[in-house]
């Protein structure tokens, strides 16, 4: 009777248990949004390149010893995981970067001063960073991580040279994982007369010239807090010829005649930024291939989770985006925009928020809604460096939103569908995006479509499908937060369909497979959560 009631006793805790994490998983009430698309046209379409990523300028801080952390192992195995896309160096430091070829050499390999003709595999293969300088980097940097933030708070900038094996191992690292390489020009070098001093740039492009790098350029970045950070004061006129000076340096030479040339960078857009960007357009927009600005919520040292999970918050992107649109439109009709640098939050992002899975609420929403305006390409902010918006930390571990950037590069096309719900009264809490799937993948049928949604709730949804796929079988790949408790939104890990996201080792990512769903099988959404869905017979016109 004792061993009866035992177990009653631990069958009913068991019961218990279960009522609780179907709780924990949003299983309370379940709400259901009826989905609809239009799979016949496309809406807008992107770069292939779309979610691309930057390598902050302030990692060729002291002597730019921290620019070796591009020969590790690991970090290039986390990077071309994410090519093809483009890998921007600038930030606040590019204008205070003095290139010199001959300035403290680096322990580089011989043959990367040969450039890309000593042959991309041998170059890649010797691109090998020894374990023992690989930890002591690590070991120094979150100390030059400080330094690097009380420079930032007190505006107190000194100049910083950048040598030939610097500019060698950073070609070198975009060229062997796959990523087309910008590079920003210190716009800051100023003539008596305040236009652009080209001296410097010029012996920067005749060396990268002399060694063959196929790549494009910048010049400056965020003029219009140059008055702030260096006591010079842009006009946007003067910008514009700047870059139309930059144009005709590039035109007299042999490799970069035809190369694109991107900007002018300028800052989340109000009040004088808007009058700099239209005054730069009217003066300058023959010069640049492409109009850049930078974009991030909210402020790294004031905000709150709350922040991250606020649809008028990630509604804010739309308002800014059209006001640089309406712009560009104006002046210089049919010029693409991208969103040159952008991350959750500015100032090096939120401590123990941009890091974790609860960045991957405005990370994925903005790729969404960024597409679905026309953006061309998105750069995030950063792949590495200062701050905690990175995508690989300190350890060089990758964060939730790296996987959250993996995923959408192997599941998402360059093809924007048109998506809307109907349900309940969820003031914005849930998000809903469609793309045609990425089309080379050979695992998906052509015509296939990828759905993308975001609960902010806590509460889960049920995706009903349009009745003409509401029968397909469907590829789900579902991410939660946390090792076990999926209400723990600041945690450092991540969970695909119920396993943790970790690497195998230095060389190897984990499969990243999704949960074959039969036809008909109800699309689930936990609260808090997001996901992808790869519908493949949805037979999409727009995507055959």
């Amino acid at each position: 009777m004792l061993l009866l009631r035992a177990g009653v006793t631990m069958l009913v805790a068991l019961i218990f248990l279960a009522v609780l994490r179907e709780a924990a998983l949003g299983g309370q009430e379940s709400q259901v949004a009826h989905i609809s698309a239009d799979f016949s046209q496309v809406r807008a379409r992107v770069n292939q390149r779309f979610l691309s990523v930057a390598i902050d300028s302030n990692l060729a801080t002291e002597d730019m010893k921290f620019m070796q952390l591009l020969r590790s192992q690991k970090l290039r195995t986390l990077t071309q995981a994410l090519s093809p896309a483009f890998l921007r160096f600038g930030g606040t430091k590019q204008d205070i970067m003095v290139f010199s070829p001959d300035e403290a050499p680096l322990d580089t390999p011989d043959f990367q001063r040969g450039g890309p003709s000593a042959g991309a595999a041998r170059l890649c293969d010797g691109m090998v960073l020894p374990a023992d300088l690989e930890e002591r980097l690590k070991q120094d940097w979150p100390q030059q991580q400080l330094l690097l933030q009380e420079e930032e708070t007190v505006s107190s900038y000194g100049k910083i040279k950048f040598s030939g094996d610097a500019m060698d191992m950073l070609y070198s690292f975009a060229n062997c994982s796959g990523f087309d390489l910008i590079f920003g020009l210190n716009a800051a070098l100023r003539t008596k007369t305040n236009s652009w001093d080209s001296r410097n740039a010029e012996t920067l492009l005749a060396y990268c010239e002399q060694k063959g790098y196929n790549m494009s350029w910048e010049l400056g970045n965020e003029p219009n807090s140059y008055e702030k950070k260096f006591g010079i004061r842009l006009d946007g006129h003067q910008l514009g010829q700047d870059f139309m000076h930059l144009r005709r340096i590039l035109q007299a030479s042999r490799l970069y005649r035809d190369a694109s040339l991107y900007g002018p960078d300028i800052s989340q857009p109000r009040g004088y930024r808007l009058t700099l960007l239209e005054k730069f357009l009217k003066s300058g927009a023959e010069a640049i291939n492409v109009c850049t600005w930078h974009h991030y919520y909210v402020n790294g040292r004031e905000t709150s989770r709350k922040d991250f999970l606020d649809p008028v918050v990630l509604d804010s992107l739309m308002a800014k985006t059209n006001e640089v649109l309406q712009i560009v439109d104006r002046v210089s009709p049919g010029k693409r925009v991208w969103l040159g640098e952008t991350s959750s939050a500015y100032g090096g992002g939120a401590v123990g928020l941009s890091d974790t899975f609860l960045a991957g609420f405005m990370w994925l929403d903005k790729l969404g809604l960024a597409a679905k305006q026309g953006l061309d390409v998105v750069i995030r902010q950063a792949l590495i460096g200062a701050g905690t918006y990175h995508l690989v930390d300190n350890n060089l571990d990758p964060v939730p939103d790296y996987w959250l950037s993996v995923l959408y590069k192997r599941l998402v096309g360059s093809e924007v569908l048109d998506a809307a719900f109907s349900s309940g009264d969820r003031d914005g809490r849930l998000r809903v995006y469609l793309h045609c799937t990425r089309r080379d993948r050979p695992d998906f049928r052509s015509g296939s479509v990828t759905l993308f949604a975001l609960n902010l709730d806590e509460a889960m949804v049920q995706l009903a499908l349009p009745h003409h796929v509401a029968n397909s079988s469907a590829q789900a790949f579902v991410l939660e937060a946390g090792v076990s408790d999926p209400g723990d939104l600041q945690s450092r890990w991540v969970r695909l369909n119920g396993e943790v996201l970790k690497m195998v080792n230095d060389t190897t990512l984990p499969p990243l497979r999704g949960t074959t769903l039969p036809p008909g099988k109800p699309l689930r959404l936990p609260g808090f959560s997001f996901a992808f869905w790869v519908l493949q017979d949805a037979g999409a016109p727009a995507c055959s």
